[in-house]
């Protein structure tokens, strides 16, 4: 990730040189302004530099001050849903600001209508996420460090650029961390060699507490010599003696150009409208879904994006279980994004889209490519063969897919909206990249432990776990909605079923925060509909969306494990809760040496009603990977997501109109 970081600012010099960032041209002004058009526009580069003068301005910031988020502050919900073209809105930059010197988080807001500073307050005891700084300096602590270069040494490693170092977050912290309140991540060491994959060589049992405010080791450990591959695991092409015939070109084209239009951020395509962002912790974010009825745009999701990740290992030595990864928040998941390239992530008939973002010194800088959209075939929408005419009545299944890439360390993980013609919104998140290796002494998997699986000679995958959490923001026909739970139930045989083959569904109103924290069961089908509080179909019921889980896992620590309470979220698949604009994060604001039982345990503490209420969903779905030889040295891509699936908001099926 090192690496990654580097070539990220490093192209993010070469950007801001060459799209000169302080925009001395008044007419390159008047056109970024001219986007600004609506609340929930990006910023721009020069709200962003706007902002970074007030607050540098208003605020005596030191020389080493560093913005880990700069970023629109969401307007108020009211505001941007009754917000008519021409009309004057606020306008605001939300800002994080972290002085390494002293140790202190601060967040503020600015007022770009007002051009003040509108807020300002230290968030006593957090950390931001883990940062490039952090990188640098763990990697300058942890080669100079003496006891270091002696375990290499022993290792017979004398050239200390050879290794590799990356840079964790802390996990959770032991009491003497906690109460010390340093900045503090765990330095691993990856030894390089003659071959560019290091990550097939870990120095295992090697592991350095850094001390990020101090620039000096916390403590050091090295449990012994543990044996390195000697095989070479690169994976381009120059490292194959023999390669697969690659397939003949399979070319997608639209000659008469894209079906989906875009006005700004906002995207239309067969019936749906919504608006999109790229945030610098959350990634891609979704705002304003609606779908046209043939009549009128219908409210669906009002926000809808990733909240959190956790990636707990199940190894319980201490070199292993502290890595339990909040990959959203402890490492700003939307600055890792990848750029995308036409032919490759994205097809050749899709469009990329920029981004505009700040680096840790306040610059704004253009990304291009972090967003891909595009339209692609998907076998059947619909379909029946009447025998009696003998004609067949079909319609393709066209979809709509908004895509980004973020690169956390080893793991490469892709977020899918798809947007169907037939009312259904997915998410579907597609995990690869290099699973996490544990060196070994062991060449045989009858020689090794349970707590994972051989990937190859000296090379032990360990079992671990992927959670995701999404927030959802739902207003299904408007703001007023509650939530029911369907369960299909088998009658047992008797006066009403006497053949045993009836099948019931039972629907059960969740009416309050701590009553809504539920579990998939596959017994029972189970799945949840938020439906209109105020509304009422042609049938006489609430119009609703469904949410239709995928594949999932359950969280395999037991009861008392302290990832338990640090991953909240991951201990059950859904949550519900009654709006509030400050509550985003599943595992809580600042999961990077956090307090335990942040985020959703505290958010239904209240336990407030949710009975013809605005609502958030949020939604746990998992997987749990025993790594498997076929995994290595690049995993294959692994695929799970979720469904929002109309039942009873159209009148019939939406897309059965649809022209041939």
């Amino acid at each position: 990730m090192i690496k990654r970081l580097n070539l990220f600012y490093q192209l993010t010099v070469t950007i801001l040189i060459s799209i000169g960032i302080f925009l001395a041209f008044p007419h390159i002004v008047l056109a970024e302004n001219s986007l600004i058009n609506h609340p929930l526009n990006p910023l721009t580069v020069t709200e962003i530099n706007t902002a970074v003068s007030i607050i540098k301005d208003e605020k005596n910031l030191s020389d080493t001050v560093i913005f880990p988020i700069i970023a629109l502050q969401e307007p108020d919900k009211k505001e941007v849903l009754n917000f008519t073209p021409g009309q004057l809105f606020s306008r605001q930059v939300f800002f994080q600001v972290y002085e390494r010197e002293q140790n202190k988080t601060f967040v503020g807001t600015v007022n770009l209508n007002n051009k003040n500073l509108t807020y300002w307050q230290e968030i006593p005891h957090v950390q931001p996420a883990i940062l490039y700084p952090d990188y640098a300096i763990a990697n300058e602590v942890v080669k100079s460090n003496s006891r270091w270069q002696k375990a290499m040494q022993k290792r017979g490693i004398k050239d200390f650029k050879d290794v590799e170092i990356s840079c964790w977050g802390a996990g959770i912290v032991n009491n003497n961390e906690a109460k010390s309140g340093n900045r503090i991540c765990r330095a691993l060491s990856y030894y390089r060699g003659k071959n560019w994959n290091f990550y097939a060589r870990p120095i295992e049992g090697v592991l350095v507490t850094v001390n990020l405010n101090k620039g000096e080791v916390d403590s050091f450990v090295d449990h012994g010599i543990v044996p390195m591959s000697p095989e070479n695991w690169d994976y381009d092409v120059h490292a194959f003696n023999r390669l697969i015939p690659a397939p003949k070109p399979l070319n997608i084209i639209q000659p008469q150009g894209t079906s989906f239009q875009i006005k700004g951020n906002e995207i239309s395509w067969q019936g749906w409208k919504f608006r999109y962002l790229m945030h610098p912790r959350e990634g891609l974010i979704l705002y304003l879904v609606k779908f046209n009825d043939g009549q009128k745009y219908r409210s669906i999701l009002y926000r809808g994006s990733l909240s959190e990740m956790a990636v707990p290992y199940g190894d319980p030595q201490p070199n292993w279980s502290f890595r339990n990864a909040f990959d959203v928040g402890e490492y700003n998941l939307g600055l890792l994004a990848n750029k995308l390239e036409l032919g490759k992530e994205i097809p050749e008939n899709g469009l990329l889209l920029n981004t505009v973002f700040a680096n840790l010194e306040g610059e704004p800088f253009t990304l291009p490519g972090l967003i891909g959209i595009y339209e692609r075939d998907n076998g059947i929408l619909w379909k029946h063969f009447d025998y009696k005419t003998q004609k067949n009545y079909l319609r393709r299944n066209r979809e709509l897919v908004m895509k980004m890439i973020a690169t956390v360390d080893n793991y490469d993980y892709s977020i899918n909206w798809i947007f169907r013609q037939d009312g259904t919104l997915e998410v579907e998140n597609e995990l690869t990249g290099i699973d996490l290796p544990q060196g070994t002494a062991s060449t045989k998997q009858t020689e090794n432990k349970s707590f994972g699986r051989l990937l190859a000679k000296n090379i032990f995958g360990v079992n671990h776990q992927h959670f995701f959490n999404y927030r959802l923001d739902l207003d299904v026909d408007g703001q007023a909605n509650s939530v029911m739970e369907m369960n299909v139930e088998a009658l047992h045989i008797g006066d009403k079923n006497p053949l045993g083959n009836a099948i019931t569904v039972e629907d059960t109103p969740l009416k309050t925060e701590k009553t809504a924290v539920r579990d998939l069961d596959i017994k029972h089908s189970r799945e949840w509909m938020i439906t209109s509080g105020d509304k009422q179909n042609h049938l006489g019921v609430p119009p609703a969306y469904m949410l239709t889980p995928g594949g999932n896992t359950n969280l395999y620590a037991v009861e008392g494990a302290n990832i338990r309470k640090k991953a909240g979220f991951a201990t059950h698949h859904f949550w519900v809760t009654k709006y509030k604009p400050s509550e985003i994060y599943a595992g809580g604001d600042y999961p990077n040496q956090t307090q335990l039982g942040e985020g959703l345990p505290k958010y239904i503490a209240d336990n407030e009603s949710l009975n013809n209420e605005d609502l958030v969903v949020w939604y746990t779905m998992g997987i749990t990977h025993i790594p498997r030889p076929e995994d290595w040295p690049v995993m294959p891509t692994h695929r799970l997501g979720f469904k929002l699936v109309p039942r009873g908001f159209f009148t019939r099926n939406p897309a059965i109109n649809l022209g041939e």
